[in-house]
């Protein structure tokens, strides 16, 4: 019996890359390097400012300098976050008949809760999350199960009456490794060399109200 259904928030709820990738484009731009276009960006996106900085600069978190560009994409994050961040088609539908039906819904996602707390209000969901753990929340994020296992205590449901949707390799090992039922939504930012079928969700869907016939 699944009493709750918890979702990933950049691509598999909201499409972020537009935002992701104009902060990584300022930052580029500020260095005098040149911009990437969208289609580089977007399979990434879900990687936050680890996997902009990555195919921006190829500057990884072992890189001397990584914190310091980090805290400058963050920055100019901050300044854009929400100016083109739209909910994917059928969010809402699909929230709605999950009230209908009774089942609760929130977010666990691995973005900082300064930016989690301010976007999310803006986003237009026709019923609001049920309980929101960022990527601070709990002092570790995905694939970690802390902040599964938080939101589980917060909406008061055993993780075994959960499913986690999402669109990483790290939200499949976190809700798997949680105890919950894993889903995989194919319409996300998935890059080409991820080999999804080694990531073993339990389901895949293509849309969002895909998830209601699962249901």
């Amino acid at each position: 019996m699944i009493q709750a259904v918890l979702f990933d928030l950049d691509g598999t709820l909201a499409d972020t890359a537009l935002d992701l990738g104009g902060a990584l484009n300022t930052l580029l731009a500020r260095h005098n390097l040149p911009a990437k276009s969208m289609d580089e960006i977007r399979p990434y996106a879900s990687h936050g400012v680890a996997g902009l900085l990555k195919i921006g600069v190829g500057m990884t978190a072992e890189h001397p300098d990584f914190a310091a560009w980090r805290q400058e994409c963050l920055e100019a994050y901050s300044l854009c976050y929400a100016d083109k961040t739209t909910l994917f088609d059928g969010v809402n539908e699909m929230i709605a008949e999950l009230d209908r039906r009774g089942i609760k819904w929130g977010i666990i996602t691995n973005k900082p809760m300064r930016f989690t707390d301010k976007l999310v209000p803006k986003l237009g969901f026709v019923i609001p999350p049920a309980v929101i753990v960022s990527g601070d929340t709990c002092g570790e994020s995905k694939p970690s199960v802390k902040p599964m296992f938080h939101a589980c205590e917060q909406i008061q449901t055993e993780p075994q009456h959960a499913l986690y949707v999402g669109d990483a390799e790290r939200d499949i090992q976190a809700g798997r490794n949680a105890g919950m039922k894993t889903i995989l939504a194919e319409w996300g930012y998935i890059a080409p060399e991820d080999r999804t079928e080694t990531w073993q969700p339990d389901y895949r869907i293509s849309s969002p109200l895909d998830l209601l016939k699962l249901l």
